[in-house]
């Protein structure tokens, strides 16, 4: 979704008063706002990159792996040495004060063991009152609501709220193990949240409309929920992290996500000649390793260290603060406008781009590494940013896995490696043959802004000015186009891994003929009840009389119309994915936007079968077979503007799951929607 009234309006707005807001870089179309610290200030690669460990188990219940693991608020250093501290959230282990970080501790976990986690809301300060969030959360959103304060008057959860106040009252959380093939009472439902326990103010709820349906159910107001994960798939990258309806995006971006690997079995023989180890538990101080997560996110700061997040939806306008410069004026919800109440939330934005890049908790950190071959778990957890990345000297990625486990066969050789929000890429980075002493450089050379496909201009360039120069400017090169620096010194030691052009990786069973074929959509949404114009001083104004809707105002999901539109509907309207039990199904993603947008089901790990651009024939000329990269199974699909996105999954356990856009200022605006498999009296 791209800033459309800000493009349109641009040229009345001189770029002067636009720095005198915030810190920008980059092009007139391609900045990126932040907070007070200006990006440029923070120094590159003086701190260490943080191989998060693994987290302590507080025990076994059988044969059962047994975690207590809570979320809690604490200072960490993000910036380098001498800047300030950043006030975070993060996961740890309640037995173990010290297993508290941003990101969590990795969750190591066996093909075929089970593992059960009691995840404890813990959002509270030294004298047990609640904390705030740390960011600001629009209640004018359908979103969790513990006040029950909902705009149609009603009292209940789970509902679009009627105040335009950034959310002050305790925090709801549901952690959600993303790829996990759970049921229904351990997925971490967005309508599962929960309160910490303890001070809930009167009139809150202390728990979401389907908190009833989790495991155990034995938490009800006391601040946790336990979910147990069967591990019966292959090994695997998950990742975990909060999905509280209306507010995964903030909860993600205040530190609430960590790493979940799933090994062993047939499958994972092959990784005795991968570069190993990882860290496991009770490892001594100072033990090297040669398979390392790493997880990317853009954030911006403030000067005192703190996070920064906007408060408005005039930041992405980029009109802010008035008189200084040109501000916005319209109603927002729930104020009257035109024919009804604004529709337009007054802080939400439809994406968000951080000015910094930060790597496993550190911004722009440094990785010593040997003269060998190194496993990288790469994750993409920011909100909106899809990722291109590429060395700045001749080095390859050899993928080896994606979202749901090795890749079939043989690993791809890849020079730049495109990763979207919530997808994993398993590589092998070999620097067996860099001289000594190099310093490489890992680059982003994705955009500042929507990603839409295509292939990006050289550095300094935009196609608005260079026309054929490619389909959008490159990141900044000096910000968010480097993400992390390697330090190559002298091999410790022989390397007895097995150079990845000659790895032979587990073959992938196919999923059989499939029994239906349903097709959904991805819509954008402006608003039905204000219109806007500009005044001569450049401000975007509500004008009842123009014919210029506001917009966008949300992304939605759907069906398709007979015709071949998009029929968008809400989250809560009535379910119309219904799979049977066992069924083996085709869905048809038809991309109605203007933008990409990474789709994950939940429950499955799904083929993707092709993409074809809309209107022609599927499986004709313009059809496109998955690139090399993604011939294994996902849980996350890139789904592009224009096409028709075809995947094949099985639905093997029954009731209620839902599908959205991993963007998640998306899916915490409408973009997400519930899907029954089998019985819907199971989904009521």
């Amino acid at each position: 979704m791209r800033r459309t009234l800000f493009r349109q309006t641009i040229n009345a707005i001189s770029l002067s008063l636009l720095i005198a807001v915030a810190v920008f870089t980059g092009t007139s179309e391609g900045f990126i706002a932040g907070g007070s610290l200006d990006p440029t200030t923070i120094p590159k690669y003086t701190e260490e990159l943080l191989v998060p460990p693994a987290m302590p188990k507080t025990g076994t219940i059988g044969s059962i792996d047994y975690y207590e693991i809570a979320a809690r608020q604490f200072e960490q250093q993000v910036l380098p040495e001498g800047m300030p501290e950043t006030k975070v959230w993060g996961y740890g282990s309640i037995n173990h004060p010290g297993s508290f970080s941003y990101p969590a501790r990795t969750i190591e976990a066996k093909v075929g063991k089970r593992v059960r986690v009691k995840w404890i809301n813990d959002l509270r300060d030294d004298s047990g009152s609640f904390l705030p969030h740390i960011l600001p959360v629009d209640q004018t959103l359908h979103w969790a609501n513990p006040a029950q304060d909902c705009l149609d008057g009603t009292m209940m959860t789970d509902c679009q709220g009627q105040s335009q106040a950034p959310y002050a009252g305790p925090v709801p959380i549901i952690t959600h193990l993303h790829g996990a093939h759970v049921g229904p009472v351990s997925d971490g439902l967005p309508t599962a949240w929960y309160l910490p326990a303890g001070d809930i103010p009167p009139g809150y709820a202390a728990q979401g409309s389907r908190y009833d349906d989790i495991f155990g159910g034995s938490g009800e107001g006391q601040g946790f929920a336990v979910f147990q994960y069967s591990n019966d798939q292959r090994p695997t990258t998950l990742w975990y992290h909060d999905h509280t309806l209306g507010m995964t995006r903030t909860n993600v971006y205040a530190g609430l996500s960590g790493y979940y690997l799933l090994r062993g079995g047939l499958s994972d023989l092959v990784s005795l000649v991968l570069p190993r180890p990882a860290p496991a538990e009770n490892d001594p101080a100072g033990k090297k390793y040669y398979e390392i997560p790493i997880l990317i996110q853009d954030r911006s700061f403030n000067s005192n260290g703190s996070l920064f997040y906007p408060d408005n939806r005039a930041f992405f306008e980029a009109l802010n603060v008035p008189p200084t410069i040109p501000f916005l004026s319209i109603p927002f919800t729930p104020e009257p406008a035109v024919g009804g109440l604004s529709d337009v939330a007054p802080i939400w934005n439809p994406e968000f781009f951080g000015n910094t890049l930060v790597v496993n908790g550190k911004t722009w950190p440094y990785l010593n590494v040997e003269q060998r071959r190194y496993r990288f778990r790469l994750l993409n957890g920011s909100d909106s940013r899809f990722y291109i990345l590429k060395f700045d000297v001749p080095l390859s990625f050899w993928q080896i896995g994606a979202d749901g486990g090795y890749l079939p066969k043989k690993p791809v050789e890849l020079t730049q490696l495109l990763i979207g929000p919530a997808e994993r890429a398993d590589v092998i980075v070999d620097f067996t043959n860099v001289p000594a002493g190099t310093n490489i450089t890992l680059l982003n050379i994705g955009p500042d802004e929507p990603f839409g496909g295509g292939v990006p201009c050289p550095p300094g360039q935009n196609p608005d000015d260079n026309p054929g120069c490619g389909d959008f400017a490159a990141s900044d090169p000096d910000t968010t186009g480097q993400v992390m620096q390697f330090r190559v010194g002298q091999r410790i030691g022989p390397d007895l891994t097995v150079p990845p052009r000659f790895l032979v990786l587990p073959n992938v069973q196919k999923l059989g003929k499939s029994s239906n074929t349903r097709m959904v959509s991805l819509n954008e949404e402006e608003s039905a009840t204000v219109f806007v114009s500009v005044d001569a001083d450049g401000n975007l104004i509500f004008d009842p009389g123009s014919a210029t809707a506001f917009g966008p105002t949300e992304a939605v999901l759907g069906t398709v119309n007979p015709d071949g539109t998009g029929n968008p509907l809400e989250f809560m309207d009535p379910i119309t994915e219904n799979p049977s039990l066992g069924a083996t199904e085709i869905w048809e993603i038809h991309n109605f936007t203007e933008d990409a947008h990474p789709i994950h089901l939940h429950l499955v790990q799904f083929e993707i079968i092709d993409r074809t651009p809309m209107g022609d024939p599927v499986g004709g000329p313009t059809t496109r077979k998955p690139e090399a990269w993604e011939t294994g199974t996902k849980d996350t699909v890139i789904s592009y503007p224009g096409e028709v996105t075809r995947i094949k999954a099985k639905f093997d356990i029954p009731g209620l799951f839902i599908w959205h856009c991993h963007i998640l200022s998306h899916e915490d605006n409408e973009m997400m929607r519930p899907y029954c498999v089998g019985n819907m009296a199971n989904c009521q």
